[in-house]
């Protein structure tokens, strides 16, 4: 599909370029619910202290990841 060129000459992102800002922006919504996620779960079964931090921060890896993977081939699919 051609590149649709902008009125002052400006092109688009090439696709390796959006798949990484759509990994990117996934990520950063993965880590925010793996906070609250994490929290509460962590909280609930009783966790404290250093065990909680490592505990949360393991959880808004996990589903950071998670979410940047599919949000990046999401974007993959669209170019």
């Amino acid at each position: 599909m051609p590149v649709a060129v902008g009125p002052y000459g400006q092109q688009q992102p090439a696709c390796v370029d959006r798949i990484k800002m759509g990994f990117m922006m996934g990520f950063a919504v993965g880590m925010a619910a793996g906070a609250m996620f994490g929290t509460f779960s962590c909280l609930r079964v009783g966790m404290r202290g250093r065990e909680l931090m490592g505990g949360v921060g393991k959880t808004m890896m996990q589903s950071g990841g998670t979410f940047g993977t599919f949000m990046s081939i999401g974007i993959g699919i669209r170019c």
